[in-house]
């Protein structure tokens, strides 16, 4: 079972990662106005998601699982009219990812099956399955990001 979680771990961090790399790929040839400029009147800004990422990791990784004390505040992520510079953003973003890798490689065999009961989290149902939705949500939303980022280079 020790082999197993660590080859569960080790492939998740190494997701989460390559998930940041290419999160950092897109946003680099990004100025700070593009990176807040929403190209189309229903969607958000490369920003905006960046912030989204964020705030989701450090609440659903951070505050259920490592005890962060992170206290989110969702719908700003998607309304702030005052957003950090890009630098800043990406910052942040790096921090929360490094604290999901982190955490990743610190659950035990037994860490994995271990109940997730925050409200709204119930179809998770476990660690693994909280760090799974997440990695497909951090997926999904670099699906959007590569959208926004051609259309902004147009």
């Amino acid at each position: 079972m020790d082999e197993l979680s660590g080859t569960i771990a080790e492939g998740l961090a190494a997701h989460f990662e390559e998930l940041a790399r290419v999160l950092h790929a897109l946003a680099e040839p990004l100025s700070n106005e593009q990176m807040w400029t929403r190209p189309y009147p229903y969607g958000n800004s490369f920003g905006h998601l960046v912030l989204h990422l964020t705030g989701n990791l450090n609440s659903h990784i951070g505050a259920q699982i490592a005890n962060t004390g992170y206290l989110r505040e969702r719908e700003r992520e998607f309304t702030e009219e005052n957003p950090p510079s890009k630098p800043e953003a990406l910052k942040r973003f790096d921090h929360a990812v490094a604290m999901v890798t982190e955490t990743i490689r610190l659950q035990s065999p037994a860490d994995w099956s271990r109940p997730i009961t925050a409200t709204g989290e119930k179809s998770a149902g476990n660690r693994f399955g909280i760090f799974l939705r997440c990695a497909s949500h951090f997926r999904l939303h670099i699906g959007h990001m590569i959208y926004l980022s051609k259309e902004l280079a147009r």
